[in-house]
């Protein structure tokens, strides 16, 4: 090969393969070789130049290099091998078996003892490890689309919750029809809030020091407008929501003060807000940006002095915080979205961070019991017409399921697809597998270009150990335990996974969090079926054995009417 034919070492646009025609062996390794160029497709990363894809700093892969190494694997790899990744670098090939995973993937994982941000920035920078969020490291991010559904239910509840509380008939124009929502971060997670509020009929008041990130969003439809000020940004949202009207208002500004300067116009009567969260990148200090800091030495700075910016960004979150806890105190529905916030706040000194709860004991730990989660897929064949294809399908398939009808009729409407086109839905112990084997029935019959990816996000049932997000307040206290997302891997692995990952911190931080993550592909063989089957059976599985550990009633009732199997008597807490 002479210099000019080899592949340049540093950065350079990246986009994921479209059609039938296979770079690598076989589909088994096309698939995560184009989910991982995908990740770093710019209409998909936040910054694919550094190869982080959201999250501040959750990367694909390590660095160019080892991306390209990746990639030269999987072109070559057998049906019958597996590569095995260590924090985005390949460190080996291993003969294997068919059913085995194509990819095992680990990320950030540090010893107890040493799992903090310090000694994580110490060994990234020299080059030993990157942070792989949840599904950047993992190669299935579907762009702002992969977190919008679980954003909508999580609102949905709000509504609900709101509509009971205040005599409201939550159907009329949505559940959050004539309220405000306040809420921070429009970043590639934090970007699907505004429309998750407005496809709930409600008004939606998004800040970010970052007017990219809010012009990003309003680009693909995520965000209706940008304030000029926020005394615009009020007017839009007082007019809209005395109108009935659902509307997403983006304000460029420091969430730390733009909340506190909210707080007292809601206290004055200039507006009132009924909802406040959050979605920064507060789980990472040096990606929230302090207020003493301006926008353009962020990155200098940070680098430059983590500690001292460490310690004016958890300042500045606790400023934000308070007044979280403070629209609290004046009846607002407010709710930690995941991030640590509120964490973050407790070690800058404020004692009343956690008086707000985390959104998934307060809204989503009843479907968790049932198996219920993030259910993504995507088309590697790049037309869009195969998700429609898909779309009609699931909906045949469960035609009873008027929630589910509702949601991808309004995806379709909604979401413009960044990358390869992609779809999410939330399903549950029983229905995954009937999903994926239809999927793998389109692919053999030809209904569908080619084969179809189907993963999920780590935020799911059974799959991680979180005590600040998916296990903050389990019945039995158990919110540490990390047996649970390790089974969770063991599992997938042999159940007929295509990869396969162990990632620590997440989107809540170094030393908070452990999750799992699989992905299986549908090409349309017996063989794709047969796995397809174990593994979408198994893993929510996992999540419906997780809960009744601990003792969730429903859980227990989800296990009799669907068969699954529990060794010992569930010893049931509520």
């Amino acid at each position: 090969m002479t210099d000019e034919q080899k592949t340049p070492a540093g950065p350079r646009p990246v986009k994921a393969p479209r059609g039938t025609d296979l770079n690598a062996k076989h589909w088994q390794a096309e698939a995560p070789l184009r989910m991982l160029m995908n990740n770093l497709d710019p209409e998909v990363a936040e910054h694919p130049d550094e190869l982080v894809v959201y999250g501040g700093t959750g990367r694909a892969a390590r660095s160019w290099d080892a991306f390209d190494a990746i990639v030269d694997s999987l072109k070559d790899l057998e049906p019958n091998e597996t590569l095995l990744v260590q924090s985005g670098k390949p460190v080996g090939v291993f003969t294997t078996n068919e059913w085995a995973p194509r990819v095992l993937i680990a990320n950030s994982n540090l010893v107890g003892d040493w799992a903090n941000w310090p000694e994580f920035r110490r060994l990234e920078a020299e080059g030993l490890m990157m942070y792989g969020q949840m599904t950047a490291g993992s190669w299935i991010y579907i762009a702002t689309q992969g977190i919008l559904q679980g954003t909508f239910e999580t609102f949905a509840a709000v509504g609900r919750k709101l509509a009971e509380r205040d005599g409201r008939d939550a159907d009329f124009g949505g559940t959050l029809a004539g309220t405000i929502s306040l809420t921070g971060g429009a970043g590639g997670m934090g970007g699907a809030q505004p429309l998750a509020v407005t496809l709930n009929g409600g008004v939606c008041i998004i800040a970010d020091v970052d007017r990219s990130r809010l012009e990003r969003r309003q680009a693909k439809r995520y965000l209706d407008e940008i304030a000029t000020d926020l005394d615009d940004a009020i007017a839009r949202a007082n007019k809209a929501k005395e109108e009935k009207r659902a509307l997403s208002i983006g304000i460029e500004g420091n969430a730390s003060e733009i909340f506190p300067e909210l707080l007292k116009r809601h206290r004055a009567g200039d507006i009132h807000i009924d909802v406040v969260t959050d979605q920064t990148s507060a789980h990472d200090p040096l990606s929230y940006l302090p207020t003493e800091i301006a926008f353009e030495d962020w990155k200098q700075e940070a680098k430059a002095d983590a500690e001292g910016f460490t310690k004016k960004s958890r300042e500045a979150m606790a400023r934000q915080v308070q007044a979280m806890v403070e629209f609290q105190d004046e009846g607002a529905e407010v709710f930690d979205y995941g991030n640590s916030i509120r964490d973050e706040a407790r070690h800058a000194g404020y004692n009343r961070a956690f008086e707000f709860p985390g959104f998934v004991p307060a809204y989503i730990r009843p479907l968790f019991c049932e198996g219920l989660g993030p259910f993504r897929w995507v088309a590697l064949s790049g037309d869009p017409e195969d998700i429609k294809v898909t779309d009609e399908a699931l909906k045949e398939l469960f035609p009873e399921n008027e929630h589910l009808h509702r949601w991808l009729d309004a995806a379709d409407e909604y979401v413009e697809f960044e990358g390869l086109p992609a779809r999410i839905c939330w399903l549950g112990y029983g229905e995954r597998h009937k999903a994926g084997l239809l999927f793998n029935q389109l692919v053999k019959e030809g209904k569908v270009k080619a084969p179809i990816v189907i993963g999920r996000d780590h935020l799911d049932s059974g799959s991680v150990a979180s005590p600040y997000r998916e296990t903050e307040s389990m019945l039995d206290g158990s919110d540490a335990i990390a047996d649970w997302p390790l089974l969770n891997a063991l599992t997938a692995a042999s159940s007929g996974a295509t990869w396969v990952s162990i990632h620590h911190g997440g989107g809540v931080g170094i030393g908070r969090s452990i999750h799992a993550g699989q992905v299986g592909v549908a090409d349309g063989t017996d063989l794709a079926a047969a796995k397809l089957t174990a593994l979408l059976t198994n893993d929510p599985g996992m999540g419906v054995i997780r809960h009744v550990d601990a003792g969730y009633s429903r859980a227990v009732e989800v296990a009799e009417e669907r068969g699954v199997k529990i060794p010992m008597e569930p010893h049931v807490r509520d």
